[in-house]
């Protein structure tokens, strides 16, 4: 048996982005749990900025350690690296 602790993964998004929806549909097949903020709001996307330095969704934040942005097929392999996942055929 495994003692594996999860990963805390927060995600920044808009609801229109097709990028966005699509990291939230890999996230919901692979049953990760996970924070979303809503890069409409102001005050959370200025938190966005000052954590990771850039202002575009979807945004992938993993253990405030971790972070992946740009399209999702880019953020993608590098997050299936840090979670020890691997894509389905």
């Amino acid at each position: 048996m495994t003692n594996q602790t999860a990963s805390r993964i927060e995600i920044y998004t808009t609801p229109t982005c097709p990028d966005c929806l699509a990291l939230k549909r890999w996230l919901a097949t692979q049953n990760l749990a996970y924070v979303e903020h809503d890069l409409r709001e102001p005050a959370i996307a200025e938190e966005a900025k000052r954590r990771t330095g850039v202002r575009v969704a979807p945004i992938t934040v993993i253990d405030d350690i971790h972070v992946f942005y740009g399209t999702f097929a880019d953020q993608l392999r590098g997050i299936e690296a840090v979670l020890g996942k691997s894509r389905a055929a």
